[in-house]
């Protein structure tokens, strides 16, 4: 099965796993608490991983996975799919209607294939490795492309917080507050994998967080990429995917070294 294939069958799970989600907003939901008080989990999230994870399991049987909600960890293998059932679950629990599906395909610590639907605007995001970055809606699909903004004052930009910030210091406050001086704008809008993607369509310039996973950022990694943009660790060091906690930037790549140096004055 070569990459367009296994792009056709990623880009079939995202949107029948977007559908299913479709049809739970606005419902009553079942919500937990995870890691903290506001770390929430629904049973779409499960059920949607589950989904997701049987599906590809059937599809490529030989690839590892890790997936958000623990429904499809499996031992490393030379390719490993990172799955979000449900990115901006905050926002969908409270009907706020943001939040999306990712799926990535990477091979060891880089991605080579992501997809990000969003079910509530019928975007589908996608991209692999050498090959661009696009968007497909109502059937039109377009090539992506990152903005040519090269002033960070004049920078539209996205981050989040992280689930633990009532109680840790590096809570994205004084970062937040330095960009809010610098930059023309920032926007918090509560689904990471959506974000990565604006990047990569040029609807932002670019984006910051901390204590991400790789679920969250593996395909919009690639995605802004290919759209020509930058994916760099927050200290400036090259992207690569890891099994803990990630802080990132991404961005059009001429604001990337700008946006570094605000990040590294704000600690």
């Amino acid at each position: 099965m070569d990459e367009q294939e296994i792009l056709a069958v990623a880009v079939d799970i995202a949107r029948q796993a977007g559908a299913y989600l479709r049809t739970g907003f606005l419902q009553p939901k079942q919500v937990r608490a995870k890691s903290s008080a506001i770390d929430w989990v629904t049973e779409y999230d499960t059920a949607a991983e589950a989904m997701i994870v049987a599906r590809l399991r059937a599809a490529f049987p030989h690839h590892a996975i890790v997936a958000e909600e623990g429904g499809g960890r499996a031992a490393p293998g030379d390719y490993c799919w990172h799955v979000d059932p449900l990115d901006g679950t905050i926002n969908y629990a409270h009907n706020f209607p943001h939040f999306c599906v990712s799926l990535a395909l990477a091979r060891g610590n880089q991605p080579v294939l992501g997809v990000i639907y969003d079910p509530t605007r019928d975007e589908c995001f996608t991209a692999t490795a050498g090959h661009g970055a696009f968007l497909t809606q109502g059937g039109a699909m377009r090539r992506l492309a990152v903005t040519a903004e090269t002033e960070l004052a004049r920078s539209l930009l996205a981050t989040g917080f992280p689930y633990d910030r009532q109680t840790s210091e590096q809570d994205n406050v004084s970062q937040t507050r330095a960009f809010l001086k610098k930059a023309h704008g920032v926007r918090r809008a509560g689904a990471a994998a959506l974000d990565t993607a604006y990047v990569a369509a040029g609807r932002l310039d670019g984006y910051w967080e901390f204590k991400l996973r790789s679920w969250d950022v593996a395909a919009g990694a690639l995605l802004v990429r290919e759209a020509g943009g930058a994916a760099t660790m927050m200290d400036g060091r090259p992207f690569a995917l890891a099994d803990g906690p990630m802080s990132v930037v991404m961005s059009n790549g001429r604001i990337q070294q700008q946006m570094l140096d605000v990040l590294g004055d704000s600690f």
